[in-house]
């Protein structure tokens, strides 16, 4: 039988928060509902899929034997049992904005007043590349995780994304911890080639250090071909693993629900982190895109994303307009870690590269999981 989870009608309605998804942005909201208090007369409804946020930034340096799996977890379900904030576990594969109802993947319907998106979006590997038994896509990042550590180690790797996610995996992967033999790596960048929209700087760095590793580099597009994959006109076989690191799709909830989206499908928020077609809707992060400028789907944004959505949502809950804007920085700071003790740092035209930027990325993750552990009480 379907549960229905549904607002409270009488003289003691409760507002129903639904938080849609535990990433990035979500757990700075449960975050400050610790430290400050749920909003009043409202309750906080948590749906996701696992009772833990895995922090993308730590797997390469995982891969490389720099951190144990698990030592990028945030426990979400202990943030919202200290939020004050129910949570339930599933996925949300429908969303009626107009009835404000979500369908989950166990066929539970969840009523709310207010919602905010925080899922990411979902691997296209597939669709852009094809099938493959061989190819893995890092979304979601979980099963990424799970099917690497699962299986034996490679001796040839294809990697598809000559983004900065792209470049730590082909790095991480050449210093394969558990591998015997350190695997052969080709990262396939694409049309676009290495790191687009870095300086050239960064990318300079970058070049240089796939090179001294030995991580052969073709700029062009990744796909498969009569069973094999490929670079361009160029077959990469043989290869053991092939793995996908080429942006995010948005979820085809989202594509058909009735919220306003953007050409690629993603929900069109303002500077607010509000949806432009339904106010009573946030989202941030990969299922969004913003309205009013481009913005790169990237985990820097989805972080500082969170607090704005945390004050629109006590607004909104007050019966007031948003106040609360993200405007991004002008530029964003990248650690890449290079899986060899060192890192590459790029900030607008700038790049260096060390030990000491690999100290400061450890430091700056670290610090960001020991945040929510303390908050979560699993310090």
């Amino acid at each position: 039988m379907k549960k229905t989870v549904q607002s409270l009608s009488d003289g003691e309605r409760q507002r129903i928060v639904l938080l849609v998804g535990g990433g990035h942005a979500h757990v700075a909201v449960l975050a400050d509902w610790i430290r400050c208090g749920p909003p009043p007369g409202a309750r906080t409804l948590l749906l996701t899929p696992h009772p833990s946020l895995r922090y993308s930034g730590m797997v390469p340096g995982w891969l490389a034997g720099q951190h144990g799996r698990d030592e990028g977890l945030v426990d979400l379900a202990a943030l919202a049992q200290r939020a004050g904030a129910a949570l339930v576990q599933g996925r949300c594969v429908a969303i009626d904005p107009q009835a404000r109802l979500v369908r989950t993947d166990t066929g539970e319907t969840i009523a709310f007043d207010y919602a905010s998106l925080d899922t990411g979006g979902e691997g296209r590997a597939a669709a852009l590349l094809g099938n493959d038994p061989r190819l893995i896509d890092i979304r979601p990042i979980d099963i990424f995780v799970a099917r690497i550590a699962e299986r034996a180690a490679p001796r040839r790797v294809v990697v598809a994304g000559g983004g900065a996610g792209g470049v730590e995996l082909a790095f991480g992967l050449r210093n394969l911890a558990w591998a015997e033999a350190r695997p052969e790596v080709t990262l396939v960048t694409g049309e676009g080639g290495l790191l687009p929209g870095f300086s050239t700087a960064a990318r300079g760095r970058v070049g240089r250090g796939l090179a001294r590793q030995g991580i052969v580099v073709h700029p062009a597009a990744a796909h498969f071909e009569a069973g094999a994959i490929m670079a361009g006109r160029q077959s990469l076989e043989p290869a053991d693993l092939i793995v996908a690191a080429i942006g995010s799709a948005a979820p085809e909830w989202v594509r058909t629900s009735g919220l306003a989206v953007g050409d690629a499908g993603f929900a069109l928020v303002d500077a607010h982190q509000r949806s432009v077609s339904h106010p009573h809707i946030l989202a941030a992060g990969d299922v969004a895109a913003r309205a009013d400028r481009p913005l790169a789907h990237s985990g820097v944004h989805a972080v500082f994303a969170g607090p704005v959505l945390t004050a629109n949502l006590r607004r909104l809950l007050a019966g007031e307009p948003p106040r609360a804007a993200y405007q991004p920085r002008w530029n964003s700071l990248y650690l890449m870690n290079t899986g060899d003790g060192q890192a590459i740092a790029s900030y607008g035209p700038l790049a260096a590269q060390g030990r000491w930027v690999l100290r400061l990325k450890h430091w700056i993750d670290k610090r960001w999981i020991a945040k929510y552990a303390a908050l979560a009480g699993t310090a």
